[in-house]
């Protein structure tokens, strides 16, 4: 049924920019009818922030955070405006004047912090209430209604319509960068790799996708699933692992001693493949909703010791290139148990309704694009 399938978070993240246009125009034909209907003065500011507060935010966290600063901004603009025009100042420049102040104190207030965007609101409904200077109370109080009347028609769309919530994107992004991160592993420990997988897109999207998710801290706080510290560990680990992924790719051999070495590493190549397969049922796992139980195995170093502190070339120069090879593995492989960890002790991060939703896709873990294909090692 098609009912279900808008309600799949699955289905709202990878159709999210028609569905966000969608809601903006839902927005708007609503708020253009109340204001014809009851034929409300100078309802152009109705629709006006009805964009505006929902921009180019299509989740729920983002829009109540840039709601509540607009609906602050606005009362507090609209309030202050009001109280110059209703006190009896004898002087008629003494109004400007105050607006000027306020809007001073407000911009020194939020300047440099999150809430910038409710200094701006106040100083444009003070400046929409005040106007030309007529100081006219009815079309001051008018000019802030429409403004809020626009803001909850926005919030209340964003909210019962289709809604995308921030948490939800923040997983699914987590989930494909852990994908990507997968395949570049899997990539460089694949001879033939080379030829199927554009490391340099991938390290460009994981990296675009990284931006993307410090972006959504504050409208995932907003809805009040995880916290700011949950996710600024989860981002830092991914940024490290990726940061790990890198280096391993930029591997470069002076000497072929060096190489022959590492291939000379009973078990190495197991070792990696199989922290590759981690990472995928990890992606697994956090895309579906699923309780982390993925289990890292650490890289058993004390195997290659010999190899790697004895390495040697023909000339007897001492190998140091194996060693830091191998500390590359197992730190890649502890900030993945140390992601795993902290994901697990997230005891709202499994998800029922994205259960479900997976199950009603027939979603299975099955082969990924590790498995596809064959492996040269």
């Amino acid at each position: 049924m098609i009912l279900p399938r808008l309600r799949d978070p699955h289905f709202n993240y990878r159709h999210r920019r028609k569905l966000h246009v969608l809601r903006v125009l839902l927005a708007l034909t609503l708020t253009y009818a109340v204001i014809n209907v009851f034929t409300i003065p100078h309802s152009s500011w109705a629709l006006v922030s009805t964009v505006m507060v929902m921009g180019n935010l299509p989740h729920i966290g983002g829009v109540l955070d840039k709601g509540r600063q607009r609906l602050l901004g606005t009362l507090l603009g609209a309030g202050w405006g009001l109280t110059l025009i209703l006190l009896p100042l004898p002087v008629h420049q003494l109004v400007p004047a105050g607006a000027l102040a306020g809007i001073g104190v407000a911009t020194w207030i939020t300047f440099g912090k999150r809430h910038g965007y409710s200094g701006l609101m106040f100083a444009i409904s003070l400046l929409l209430v005040i106007g030309d200077g007529s100081h006219d109370l009815g079309l001051g109080l008018w000019r802030a209604f429409d403004v809020l009347l626009g803001t909850l028609v926005g919030i209340a769309v964003t909210v019962l319509v289709l809604p995308q919530k921030a948490t939800d994107m923040m997983r699914f992004m987590l989930a494909e960068n852990l994908d990507r991160l997968a395949r570049l592993y899997h990539a460089h420990t694949t001879a033939t790799s080379s030829v199927d997988v554009d490391t340099r897109a991938l390290l460009k999207a994981t990296s675009s996708l990284l931006v993307k998710q410090r972006g959504l801290v504050d409208a995932i706080h907003r809805e009040r699933r995880l916290r700011r510290d949950e996710l600024d560990d989860i981002i830092s680990l991914q940024r490290r692992m990726l940061s790990t992924v890198e280096l391993l790719l930029e591997t470069h051999w002076t000497t072929r001693a060096g190489h022959d070495r590492i291939d000379a590493m009973s078990g190495l190549r197991d070792e990696q493949h199989r922290l590759a397969r981690d990472l995928g049922s990890l992606a697994f796992q956090v895309r579906t909703g699923q309780p982390i139980e993925v289990r890292v195995s650490q890289f058993d170093l004390q195997r290659h010791a010999e190899l790697a502190c004895n390495a040697r070339t023909d000339s007897g120069r001492a190998l140091f290139s194996p060693s830091g090879y191998l500390w590359l593995n197992r730190e890649l492989a502890r900030l993945t148990d140390a992601l795993v960890e902290r994901l697990g002790s997230l005891t709202r991060l499994p998800s029922k309704r994205l259960r479900s939703a997976s199950h009603r896709a027939g979603a299975t873990e099955g082969p990924t694009q590790l498995e596809k294909g064959k492996r040269d090692d």
